[in-house]
């Protein structure tokens, strides 16, 4: 049985990452192994939860890769830890469309886990403990076991608000007062990613673990945790104990500070399908990995990049002359353009990429409407878009399409769309993608 919390609130800008993230950093900080968890498609708070853990931060999206994966996928991940913590998402009822689908309450019911719902004081005292009673009895399937208070704004402030609360029978599990020691830089899609501002996210995590510890009773967030029951899902596996096949195959994979958007089981897939996954830096390796046969370039930040991009004009020549199987997702879509806002790029596809003004932010399930050297016409795949950019020509053949849209580029072994995927919830992508490594390798 794994212990576990899942860290919810009424609304987003309550404090989660700041309470799940400093929650995770705190009882590492005490010995404990612990499994950082993050509800929906988001990229940047994992990497925040890895940074205080140590461990892989997983998502947990059951839009992505359907509700019957979403334990299977929490019990891979919390393999060996002693307590998992997962960060909700939005408001705790808030799902995809008009539903609860893939909201925090659906994936705590999923986990059959307790919720720990954060609460900003500020501007209210007696109130929170209306919100709390709301939140409480709104869906008896969901069991709040605790409610941690942020922003407050004094000692009287906080007598006020537990005198409330006492009388709604949810225990306060902490009282955080307000504080700028832990504030996190943003810009146009959110946080700055962990990898980013590797020596200034440090820091800012041993001060968010120490107010946490400092404000909340990691004890009785502990005996929460332990009360969750045995889930009688498996866990997930990428593939056999063994590769099908011997690992003969280089996938390389791109990260870096300019390509931080990725989902940890894409390359746990690829090594099953018998791929060794070896990640390089366009920002700073002028070549691909020796024997590289396939290429992966995944989301980021390519446009904060754009000069050191396209003043690292070996890679790009190299990527622009590979040949081989590359799978392209957004940032690796304007990567592989002639130009992202006037600086060269890789020119494999013949498109321009530029910055926007508007955000495009969504699922979607779209279909694959012809076939790829990745899909198959008439394959479903559900998906999200997340990005400030825009490429022309738009394709005039698109490779997917939905209600309302159609995106993605397909040219012999390149594919490349705005769409990110989240390989669990469609595994033969990483067969797929092995199988052309191979093919084109001469095996």
């Amino acid at each position: 049985m794994v212990a576990r919390l899942v860290i919810a609130a009424p609304a987003s800008g309550a404090g989660k990452t700041t309470v799940a993230t400093g929650l995770m950093a705190a009882l590492t900080r005490r010995g404990m192994a612990v499994s950082p968890h993050k509800v929906g498609p988001d990229y940047i708070d994992p990497g925040y939860h890895a940074l205080a853990t140590g461990r892989p931060g997983r998502n947990l999206d059951p839009w992505l890769v359907g509700e019957e994966l979403v334990a299977p996928l929490f019990l891979h991940g919390a393999a060996g830890a002693d307590l998992a913590v997962v960060e909700g998402v939005m408001g705790l009822y808030d799902g995809a469309g008009s539903g609860e689908f893939a909201s925090t309450a659906h994936v705590a019911r999923l986990l059959e886990a307790p919720v720990v719902l954060v609460v900003d004081a500020a501007r209210q005292s007696r109130s929170v403990a209306a919100i709390v009673h709301g939140f409480a009895s709104y869906d008896t399937r969901i069991r709040i076991g605790g409610v941690i208070l942020n922003r407050v704004g004094s000692a009287r402030h906080e007598d006020i608000c537990r005198e409330a609360l006492a009388e709604s029978g949810v225990p306060v599990l902490g009282v955080i007062h307000r504080s700028d020691a832990v504030a996190t830089p943003s810009r146009h899609l959110g946080l700055v990613p962990a990898a980013e501002r590797r020596i200034q996210a440090g820091r800012a995590m041993d001060a968010v673990a120490e107010l946490v510890a400092a404000s909340c009773d990691l004890e009785g967030l502990v005996r929460l945790a332990r009360t969750a029951p045995a889930l009688s899902a498996l866990p997930w596996t990428p593939g056999p104990p063994e590769p099908v096949v011997p690992v003969t195959t280089r996938v390389a994979l791109a990260g870096g500070q300019a390509f931080t958007f990725g989902y940890t089981e894409q390359a746990e897939l690829l090594a099953a399908a018998g791929a060794e996954v070896v990640t390089f830096d366009p920002l700073v390796d002028e070549a691909l990995p020796e024997g590289t046969e396939g290429v992966i370039i995944g989301g980021g930040f390519p446009e904060v990049y754009a000069a050191e991009l396209s003043a690292n004009e070996p890679l790009r020549k190299e990527v622009s002359a590979f040949g081989g199987p590359v799978s392209a997702e957004c940032a690796g879509l304007l990567y592989l353009a002639r130009r992202l806002d006037g600086r060269p790029m890789c020119g494999v596809l013949d498109l321009e990429a530029r910055m926007t003004g508007t955000l495009t932010l969504g699922y979607r399930d779209a279909v694959a409407v012809r076939d790829s050297a990745l899909t198959r016409a008439g394959e479903r795949y559900r998906g999200h878009e997340f990005h400030r950019t825009t490429v022309e020509p738009a394709p005039e053949r698109p490779l997917f399409r939905w209600r309302g849209g159609a995106d993605g580029f397909a040219a012999g072994p390149v594919v490349a769309s705005y769409l990110h995927l989240h390989w669990a919830g469609s595994p033969e992508l990483a067969a797929r993608f092995v199988g052309m490594c191979r093919a084109g390798a001469g095996r």
